[in-house]
């Protein structure tokens, strides 16, 4: 090869860097799924920013200026024998009316046109026509849209999905996506990027019933399940602007999945695979809930008058304080199981050396080197320095708390059940979902009150195994 075209060793083979702009045979690819309203509008926002971040204009072409633009393009675009890149994602709603207005936005022309997949009736909020009804007689055609997606993949690692937990088609079709592809793809990962719904920002009363049917699924079919807390965005864009719209609340998520999804897209050195990434942060396969934080969100930046932080020491305090977490709660009344920190922009080393110490404090003594720290050189657009904190932590059974007395309050009564029901839904899914629920609200608790290795008596030894 010519010394200046430099080269990139992958199964034992040699190959040029520029083969690598168009998608190499080493790049693993992931199909992301957009499913309902809210899964439309927040992932139709995180292709915008992404395309940006990778150096694309709205047709798909290519105007960046760096190689690590187009180095790993090819995990979440494809490029077309035109050399324009599409959006390796099927959009699906019971609604055509949140993807006509998906198609129509300035970046409708990175989709391609059959993986629009809609229906006609809606869910009217009901997980059970989601799940049993009218989602079921869309799945078909929404499986043909991912398999021919797939199949364009050369080494497919995962399916990510975005979705509302609250809403009927969120919830009710997308616990039945989740179910096919485990089904069909055992072995590919599935991250979700659930949003989790919140009294303060409601549309709907049925919310909690829709929240615990969900769960339950998730528990069974994710492998990582991020959760997105429309109280909290609604929180912290209230901060900075009095007139907060669901247009601002899918700016900052798309913020989060960024910042998420970096390491899957630049070269970095952790977390460069959905595996990778679910191996670090799960330790037990029940407790794959992730809340994430965001420091200096390029968003919010725009609208903020104050100086912006120029020290990863003060990012990382902003990830760690609580005030930023995409979920209304505090991860001080919890504690950390695992978390993987990605800083984006330069950062010295020295910095990023302490700051597993400066807050040790926070995590379980009995799970070592549990915090992981990578570096991206890639900045946000218009932001010199950013940084993304997704944590394992206990604090997240605060969230399925206040759904599951919500849900109590009804069920008990029997309140809005007929709906359901008359779907074809039996109680008992309904008293299902509430006992699994309510158990991994246990065992969350469990892992918290865990005693460090200096507590453990002999008893405990012996009834955990041999120690070596």
């Amino acid at each position: 090869l010519p010394p200046e075209w430099g080269g990139v060793r992958c199964n034992s083979q040699l190959y040029p860097l520029h083969a690598f702009k168009a998608g190499s045979r080493c790049m693993r690819e992931i199909v992301t799924v957009q499913v309902g309203q809210c899964g439309n509008q927040i992932g139709a926002r995180f292709w915008e920013v992404v395309s940006e971040e990778h150096g694309l204009d709205a047709l798909g072409e290519y105007k960046g200026e760096s190689d690590y633009q187009l180095e790993r393009i090819s995990t979440f675009f494809d490029e077309a024998t035109t050399g324009r890149y599409l959006a390796r994602t099927v959009l699906t709603d019971l609604d055509e009316g949140s993807l006509l207005s998906v198609r129509a936005r300035t970046y409708g022309a990175l989709f391609r046109a059959e993986n629009f997949v809609s229906a006609t009736r809606g869910a009217a909020n009901n997980w059970a026509r989601g799940r049993y009804a009218e989602g079921a007689e869309l799945m078909d055609s929404v499986l043909d849209a991912v398999r021919s997606e797939v199949e364009m993949c050369d080494s497919l690692q995962g399916f990510q999905i975005t979705h509302s937990l609250g809403g009927g088609t969120g919830s009710g079709l997308g616990a039945l996506l989740i179910e096919r592809l485990r089904e069909e793809f055992p072995d590919r990962m599935v991250l979700t990027f659930s949003v989790v719904p919140s009294p303060k920002v409601s549309d709907t009363v049925v919310e909690p019933y829709n929240t615990v049917l969900a769960i339950h699924y998730l528990l069974e079919h994710a492998d990582a399940c991020v959760c997105i807390d429309n109280e909290a965005l609604y929180d912290r864009c209230n901060r900075q602007n009095t007139n907060v719209s669901y247009g601002d609340l899918n700016q900052v998520i798309s913020s989060v999945m960024s910042g998420t999804t970096c390491s899957f897209r630049f070269p970095g050195t952790l977390n460069n695979t959905l595996r990778g990434l679910a191996l670090n942060l799960v330790p037990f396969p029940r407790l794959h809930f992730l809340i994430v934080s965001i420091a200096e969100c390029p968003y919010l930046l725009q609208r903020r008058t104050t100086p912006t932080v120029n020290s990863f020491f003060k990012l990382s305090y902003q990830l760690f304080n609580g005030l930023n977490v995409t979920c209304a709660t505090d991860p001080r009344h919890g504690r950390y199981l695992t978390a993987a920190l990605t800083a984006r922009g330069c950062v010295p080393n020295n910095e990023i050396e302490s700051l597993t110490q400066r807050n040790s404090s926070g995590f379980v003594d009995w799970i070592p080197d549990s915090a992981k720290v990578s570096v991206c050189k890639i900045a946000p657009k218009d932001s010199q320095m950013s940084a993304t904190l997704v944590s394992n932590s206990t604090v997240i059974q605060e969230v399925f708390k206040r759904v599951g007395v919500q849900y109590d309050f009804m069920f008990r009564r029997r309140a809005f059940l007929h709906w359901y029901t008359a779907e074809g839904m039996d109680e008992l899914e309904f008293v299902e979902a509430a006992c699994d629920m309510n158990d991994l609200i246990v065992e969350y608790q469990q892992m918290q009150d865990y005693p460090g290795e200096n507590k453990m008596d002999d008893d405990d030894v012996d009834a955990e195994g041999c120690g070596f």
